[in-house]
């Protein structure tokens, strides 16, 4: 049920985005002495997805949770026991974001970006390391640094998990370290670590800098969308402040106007094209339907029913890959394809 993405998965990344399973799933304590332990960890239960699906403000806010979602088990599809005196609870997802929508709340789907970290750790008396995706080879006498370098990257990973952020830490292998050390992490020279982050073909990068144990506060960047913005705190406030910031960028309101748009798309020159467009339109959370209009070469021409409208559609629609052709015209928006 893990919502993360580690280093071995890289070779699967096609897009910029990933879809994001188990949204709607979460684990959480069982608590045998409350008057339902069954309800109430429903009720918890349902307060971790929101937490993904429609943010924090609405999470915290467990009086209109009340009023939206009167009886949590209503929602809920399966369930089943799990270790440690856990429940493991599926909700019925589409429900859940009807819900929401109906009554005006924000909606984040399961296209999300993928945040590549790269984090820096001084430990102290000159030992200083770079966290990595896995674990590496290391001496019974540096077991120690391995358990330390684990539990910290756990923290990112575990936090990321709640919020639903695909995350993922650089493999660190031979090519990561002809282009990236240490000291270009902790000095701030980003620009050699933005160019070593293109082989991970992602646009969301964090980059964190640590001493534990000391006075000091962890410094943090961001880079997305072209700008870049500074941080300090603990690694699980600025992962909530990374999803955060991404949410405002693609959650839609249900309140968002719904307006038809006029898509054109070029470069669909195969079947194979064809199927990866009518996939991505699919499952692009601002698209409430659309349907093919014309097909003249190798474009097609869509009726898009958008959420929030054309200029809604044309950021989903370049943040999952496609190439505009025609900048700021809200009347017909024209893409190109490039697989």
């Amino acid at each position: 049920m893990c919502l993360l993405l580690s280093g071995a998965l890289l070779a699967a990344f096609a897009a910029q985005a990933v879809e994001v399973a188990a949204l709607y799933t979460a684990q959480v304590a069982l608590d045998a002495e409350a008057e339902d332990p069954r309800e109430q960890a429903y009720e918890t239960a349902l307060l971790e997805v929101l937490l993904r699906v429609a943010g924090s403000e609405l999470s915290a806010d467990r009086e209109k949770v009340a009023l939206l979602f009167p009886n949590p088990a209503a929602y809920v599809v399966q369930f089943r026991p799990g270790d440690d005196d856990t429940l493991w609870v599926s909700f019925d997802g589409e429900a859940i974001e009807s819900m929401l929508r109906q009554t005006g709340q924000t909606v984040w789907g399961d296209d999300r970006p993928v945040t590549l970290v790269w984090l820096a750790v001084d430990w102290g008396q000159g030992d200083r390391e770079i966290i990595t995706a896995d674990d590496p080879e290391r001496t019974p006498d540096e077991a120690r640094s391995i358990d330390r370098n684990r539990l910290l990257r756990q923290r990112v990973l575990d936090m990321a998990e709640q919020r639903g952020l695909p995350v993922l830490f650089p493999l660190l292998d031979t090519e990561d370290l002809q282009n990236v050390g240490f000291s270009d992490i902790w000095g701030g020279f980003d620009d050699p670590l933005l160019a070593a982050s293109a082989r991970y073909d992602v646009d969301s990068i964090l980059v964190g800098r640590i001493r534990p144990a000391t006075g000091q506060r962890n410094r943090w960047n961001y880079y997305f969308g072209g700008e870049e913005r500074s941080w300090e705190g603990e690694p699980e406030a600025v992962i909530g402040q990374v999803a955060d910031l991404l949410a405002s960028e693609f959650a839609v309101s249900g309140s968002a106007p719904l307006q038809t748009v006029q898509l054109s798309v070029s470069g669909i020159d195969s079947v194979d094209a064809y199927a990866a467009i009518q996939h991505m339109l699919a499952a692009t959370s601002v698209i409430e339907s659309f349907s093919v209009k014309e097909v003249f070469g190798d474009r097609v021409r869509y009726g898009v029913e958008a959420r929030g409208g054309a200029e809604r559609l044309r950021r989903a629609l370049r943040f999952n890959g496609l190439i505009e052709q025609n900048g700021m015209d809200d009347e017909a928006l024209e893409f190109f394809y490039s697989p």
